[in-house]
């Protein structure tokens, strides 16, 4: 197989929300998935080039996009702008999918995953699965404030990646919580890492778990 291209990657209509990031095209691909990042990153987060890499080295081509508000701002969370940045994933996942005619997924880290679960919730059919990584269950030290309202709604496939360590939630609390979603779920738990995953111990092992898995659960 040949080595995947990169290249940048930007849709900008007049009245619709941006698209921007960077794509991972190998030959042929047989599928394709948005990927993006928490509320504190961008797209060239390393957990989110990792999977790009490894995504793309088994065939499946990977959008790695800036959500809208990182697209207005370089540093930052996000201030009130889900829904714009719904759009945003909606307008990437149909790009996509008109591009490869393929199987798109959705997915992303913390924030981003957050997101894109919410968008799937409203609108069954769109992503095919979904990869959330690390979903920022509840804020740190705060388990009553769980973001969950959403999930009984949730039909569309979700494989979990949540570390030992993450301050957003526990595996019991994560458990618990996709007893919530009426659609097939698994979680992934990654032992020794907190919210980001990605460490310099996993760095090469983790990317390989995580596409393995999510394989393994689409096919």
């Amino acid at each position: 197989m040949s080595e995947p291209r990169i290249q940048p990657f930007e849709d900008a209509p007049a009245n619709d929300a941006p698209v921007r990031g960077f794509l991972h095209a190998p030959a042929n691909p047989a599928a394709a998935l948005v990927l993006t990042h928490g509320a504190g990153a961008n797209c060239n987060a390393p957990l989110l080039v990792a999977l790009a890499e490894e995504f793309a080295g088994k065939g499946i081509a990977v959008l790695r996009c800036d959500l809208p508000f990182r697209q207005l701002r370089p540093h930052g969370p996000p201030r009130n702008e889900a829904e714009r940045d719904q759009q945003g994933l909606r307008r990437a996942v149909h790009l996509l999918r008109a591009k490869f005619r393929a199987r798109v997924f959705l997915g992303g880290h913390s924030y981003g995953g957050r997101q894109a679960s919410m968008l799937a919730a409203s609108a069954p059919g769109l992503a095919d699965a979904l990869l959330l990584l690390s979903y920022p269950l509840h804020p740190p030290k705060k388990p009553a404030q769980l973001r969950t309202a959403h999930f009984p709604s949730l039909r569309t496939p979700a494989l979990f990646v949540h570390g030992a360590r993450d301050g957003f939630g526990t595996f019991d609390e994560m458990a618990a919580a996709l007893q919530l979603i009426p659609a097939r779920t698994h979680l992934l738990p990654v032992d020794s890492a907190g919210h980001e995953l990605l460490t310099p111990r996993n760095r090469a092992a983790l990317p390989q778990a995580v596409v393995s898995a999510f394989a393994s659960f689409v096919s």
